[in-house]
């Protein structure tokens, strides 16, 4: 474990000869005590009177063996100690920095009283923040992480394997871009699936000028094109967010044999012939924030129909936010853009044969103010996807204020098998 340093003199390198034992012999309590010196002492240099008291005599070096069988187990309790505190730096610390331990065998931290720095030994990086003493009730797992580590991440990316894709496609709400999946895409990916967001025409950072998009194709085309450029054999998980899944459910009715599976996340899961407006339609009567947040732009002037919908920014945390870190609240604050109004009031058309052929799922957001939990009810009452699952205490960004469950579901329906048609 530890470095062991020994001290070496050239009395100790040599032989003993016959003349310098017959002159040690009548200095027996002098060549001891210096014998006990030099076994304490860590200095490689020669001792200046080797040369007038001669050489040590073998059977002289009893009480230094002894003093070395003490140092020997002085280093043992070190390196008990090192072993033991090794241990438990390596149950709470990963060795691997890339490593993601599973729910299930996440210990809790603890803190543990040192003796100090041990030297030359290895131990992994200490979080900056300490180790924080908790009172978790929680069993922990039977399994040492610290055994073999690396075998319960090859488990879990086995499973990835298996499963029918390993891609997935984030397609954003109306106002957000690409940038609200950064969380979701770095969790996802240390699953080991690949990950796509794209920017709807109008939005994030595309170029066009949100006020020109006319239709629900123009607002997907990106999505469509991505689609379209996948291998034939090759699907996607197809996610949409808000405004997102009416762009979803038309790309799923245009290319069904791309699409593995489409998972709503408070998202706009249309039947056939509605529209998004028709949807939010069923809620402004009853919401005076809902009113309140939104802003309609009239770019080609107020007697005609409105051009985009922007959001009231000091209404932001209270109708999309209201869950999530100030920090995300911050980036949403200087990256959101409106969305183009004409998509919204387009009705969708889709059909049994296409967009019926594509297992769905929705992920309801149980503090939701943008889409409440009773609108999403009644989404999911008309058009029922195969499961339901609910984010407790996300927002309408629960990419945002819930990144890790969101991962978890997402991951969970990735993994789920492939499902045969009937």
């Amino acid at each position: 474990m530890g470095n062991s340093f020994t001290c070496i003199s050239h009395e100790e390198e040599q032989r003993p000869t016959k003349s310098s034992a017959a002159r040690g012999k009548g200095r027996g309590s002098n060549t001891r005590k210096y014998m006990r010196r030099l076994s304490l002492s860590c200095s490689g240099s020669s001792s200046t009177s080797s040369s007038k008291k001669g050489v040590i005599k073998p059977k002289k070096k009893t009480r230094e063996r002894h003093h070395q069988d003490n140092h020997g187990h002085d280093k043992d309790i070190i390196q008990e100690q090192t072993l033991a505190a090794t241990n438990l730096l390596f149950n709470q610390t990963p060795r691997n920095s890339n490593y993601v331990v599973p729910p299930n065998f996440r210990q809790s931290t603890s803190s543990s009283g040192g003796s100090g720095p041990v030297s030359a030994v290895q131990t992994p990086k200490r979080s900056t923040c300490g180790f924080v003493r908790t009172s978790s009730s929680r069993q922990k797992s039977s399994v040492n992480p610290m055994i073999k580590p690396n075998k319960l991440l090859d488990k879990e990316l086995k499973k990835v394997e298996a499963s029918e894709t390993k891609r997935f496609v984030l397609v954003h709400g109306g106002g957000f871009g690409a940038w609200c999946w950064y969380r979701t895409i770095t969790l996802l990916e240390k699953h080991g699936f690949q990950v796509d967001a794209v920017d709807l025409t109008g939005s994030g950072v595309s170029s066009t000028d949100t006020n020109n998009v006319t239709s629900l194709a123009h607002c997907s085309k990106p999505l469509l094109h991505f689609l379209e450029s996948l291998q034939p054999s090759e699907k996607v998980i197809l996610v949409g967010h808000d405004f997102g899944g009416a762009c979803m459910s038309y790309a799923m009715e245009m290319f069904p044999t791309k699409i593995s599976k489409a998972v709503f996340i408070s998202a706009a899961m249309l039947v056939n012939g509605q529209s998004t407006i028709d949807l939010f339609n069923q809620q402004l009567g009853s919401s005076d924030l809902m009113q309140q947040a939104h802003i309609f732009l009239y770019a080609n002037g107020k007697k005609n129909p409105p051009t985009a919908v922007d959001f009231e920014g000091s209404l932001l945390r209270d109708f999309l936010f209201n869950q999530s870190p100030p920090k995300d609240l911050a980036l949403a604050s200087v990256s959101m853009r409106p969305f183009p109004f004409a998509p919204v009031v387009e009705k969708l058309h889709v059909s049994e044969k296409n967009y019926g052929s594509i297992r769905r799922f929705y992920i309801k957001t149980m503090e939701d103010c943008a889409i409440p939990v009773l609108l999403q009810d009644a989404m999911i009452k008309l058009n029922p996807p195969e499961h339901v699952f609910q984010l407790k205490g996300a927002d309408h960004a629960p990419f945002f204020s819930r990144p890790q469950s969101l991962n978890r579901i997402l991951v969970e329906i990735a993994k789920l098998p492939f499902k045969k048609s009937s």
